[in-house]
């Protein structure tokens, strides 16, 4: 009889998968399957320390969190056309549900895949009622807590309530960033301080990139007190370490240093000519004669020259004659690189005049009066020190700071009036952010093709973001938003104007921000859809997973191991999940022979969830040649017949592989 593998329904087991690379790699530090922690830090070499008294950084209820973040979800995500805009086609994914719970279903097909993560966490300043990204006090996050945490999450403080929310949260994100990803957390101070412990913590120290402060605030409130708070932070970490941001456009006041008193191809600005690090780069320090008062020029100390000896030689020809030469210069050439005499580089000669000095002098002269000096040029008229050209067309764009002001970046009063103009004039978010600050964002870290993840999604700011760069250059970025479906409170402007939580504010906007985007811009064409995706149970009957009290065989026997309220497209969806193939690409649906036959991305997967399918369908699936396909186990009335289907695989499509569920 043929044994099809049969889909578990669960996330993937992070941990189990963490143990195999180790296993992989010290199979020497496990015993029974168990890891020796000793034997493993004595490998790589560490010291193992059994005192405690040293520096860490704890909180109640943190073993907790550090476990369930590895624990699997045996949730599944269904599929919602109805609250879809162009389902069957988008790129972009409006997750609802806890964010713990849906950031591991994505484990599988998005783990290293995300390019840029932006999230807006709760700042937990410790204020009452209905005010997103301020508390911890939405009774869904207490319900976890409680869960999660134990009957400790009863008496635990606000900071460790948002400890243990955010901790096993970020652990998942760290996993979804790609390679040559960036995430940026925005927070203000209460909680910055733990933030970047448990950052620190979770990414490494060395991919702290960092702590950007954003200017919310265009004016100082008049009742203001104390040292009045105009910014924000905002907290980035990379994946890797030297992650480098991108260049942002260059302005017309930046460029304008840039000028061409010589006449040379292009303009250009006076740059030093030394770079730091002498002593690990001695053979760039060296000598260079002057060819209008014959001095002899080194490096500043602890510097060396910006070219090696070589270019360095052909550019000074562009003055006059100049040769290598010992100068037996060893003492001046130890006190640039800050070491004993006795250290210094030997062999490295200087660059001289090869020509008396009178007539270097003129040729130099000569040369500065006509123009287009070589890229190193002495300064004052030829008498004074020698500096660097550094050419506009070269230097590209100009590299992000630590502070976004306003006027690049928006405030936080104008993301509420544009929440107010997209929902005509309806105060529906409170602490909105400007969609201008998400570019900006996205500027710095992305590019055309990113996968761009919000786990708080909130009102919607990042997708807003994300669709209104495609239509401004093009691009094909692609969002997934996740948002927990919070109430709103029902004294508030959204609850009256129809919005009974925040999901339904957040898809509300999307709508309503690329409609306007399309009303001002006809002719653009870019993804305007999201695929609405919405965390539920499993799709499978808790019986499928009491292994220790049914067996297998008696689970295939039963009628159907599906709950009866769940869709083809809810099991199709649950079979991308476990498969680990993205929630976003293309779909078709066709009747095949009386059956209902769904292929995905082309086939990719190839799934056919009808009861006594035929041979002819399962022929015809099987000449497609499918990279997956999928039945269920009341798909074939007998064993015969499963013997059969893959008999039918095995001749036609024999690299398939054919999973029930």
């Amino acid at each position: 009889m043929t044994n099809f593998t049969k889909l578990d329904g669960k996330s993937l087991d992070i941990e189990e998968k963490a143990k195999e690379r180790l296993k992989t790699v010290f199979p020497e530090c496990f015993s029974e399957g168990k890891l020796d922690i000793n034997k493993l830090l004595s490998l790589c070499g560490e010291y193992i320390d059994n005192d405690f008294e040293k520096y860490k950084f704890e909180w109640k209820g943190k073993s907790e969190c550090y476990r369930i973040a590895g624990k699997r979800s045996t949730g599944t995500l269904r599929p919602c056309p109805e609250e879809s805009v162009d389902f069957e086609n988008t790129n972009n994914l409006y997750i609802e549900g806890d964010n713990l719970e849906v950031l591991k279903l994505l484990q599988t097909a998005y783990y290293r895949k995300v390019k840029m993560i932006y999230i807006d966490p709760p700042y937990n300043t410790g204020n009452e009622g209905w005010v997103y990204n301020d508390n911890v006090n939405d009774p869904k996050i207490k319900k976890w807590l409680g869960e999660v945490v134990g009957k400790e999450g009863e008496d635990l403080t606000r900071h460790d309530k948002w400890l243990c929310m955010m901790y096993p949260r970020l652990k998942l994100l760290q996993k979804l960033l790609a390679e040559d990803g960036a995430i940026f957390i925005s927070i203000d101070d209460t909680e910055y301080a733990n933030l970047k412990l448990i950052c620190d913590e979770i990414f490494g120290s060395n991919c702290f990139v960092s702590n950007i402060s954003w200017q919310r605030t265009y004016s100082t409130r008049n009742d203001s007190k104390g040292i009045v708070n105009e910014v924000e932070h905002l907290v980035v970490y990379s994946k890797l370490p030297d992650w480098n941001p991108n260049k942002l456009p260059r302005t017309a006041e930046m460029d304008a240093k840039y000028k061409n008193p010589d006449n040379d191809r292009t303009l250009w600005r006076t740059d030093n000519a030394f770079a730091p690090g002498a002593a690990t780069h001695q053979g760039m320090v060296y000598a260079v004669q002057h060819p209008f008062t014959g001095k002899m020029l080194y490096p500043a100390n602890g510097r060396c020259w910006t070219f090696g000896q070589d270019q360095m030689l052909e550019i000074m020809r562009g003055w006059c004659g100049y040769e290598l030469r010992d100068l037996n210069d060893a003492h001046e050439r130890a006190v640039v690189c800050g070491v004993p005499e006795s250290d210094v580089r030997q062999g490295v000669q200087a660059i001289v005049l090869s020509e008396s000095l009178e007539i270097s002098a003129q040729k130099a002269q000569a040369v500065y009066d006509r123009g287009q000096w070589p890229r190193f040029f002495f300064t004052k008229g030829g008498k004074g020190g020698i500096a660097r050209k550094t050419y506009l067309e070269n230097v590209g764009g100009k590299l992000p700071t630590n502070f976004w002001a306003f006027t690049e970046t928006g405030h936080t009063d104008e993301a509420k009036k544009e929440m107010l103009a997209i929902f005509d004039g309806k105060a529906t978010f409170d602490t909105p952010k400007p969609h201008r600050l998400i570019e900006f964002v996205l500027k710095v870290a992305g590019n055309k093709n990113a996968l761009v993840l919000d786990s708080f999604a909130g009102s919607g700011t990042t997708a807003h973001a994300v669709l209104s760069m495609n239509k401004a250059d093009g691009g094909h970025r692609k969002f997934i938003m996740v948002q927990l479906p919070e109430e709103t409170d029902e004294k508030s402007e959204a609850y009256k104007a129809g919005y009974k939580n925040i999901c339904e504010i957040g898809k509300e906007r999307i709508r309503r921000a690329a409609k306007k985007i399309h009303e001002d811009n006809p002719d653009a064409t870019f993804d305007d859809g999201f695929r609405v995706l919405k965390f539920d149970d499993t799709n499978m009957k808790d019986v499928y997973y009491a292994a220790g009290d049914y067996t297998q065989d008696l689970v295939s026997m039963l009628e159907s191991n599906v709950k009866p309220d769940r869709t083809d497209l809810d099991l199709l969806f649950g079979c991308l999940i476990e498969w680990g193939l993205p929630l976003s690409l293309p779909y078709t649906s066709e009747t095949i022979d009386g059956c209902m036959v769904h292929t995905y991305n082309d086939g990719d997967l190839i799934a056919c969830f009808d009861e006594n399918v035929p041979e002819s369908v399962i022929k015809t699936i099987a000449k497609r040649q499918p990279l997956r396909a999928v039945f269920r186990d009341f798909s074939f009335a007998s064993s015969p017949e499963k013997i059969n289907v893959g008999e039918i695989f095995k001749l036609l499509a024999p690299d398939t592989r054919v999973k029930v569920i």
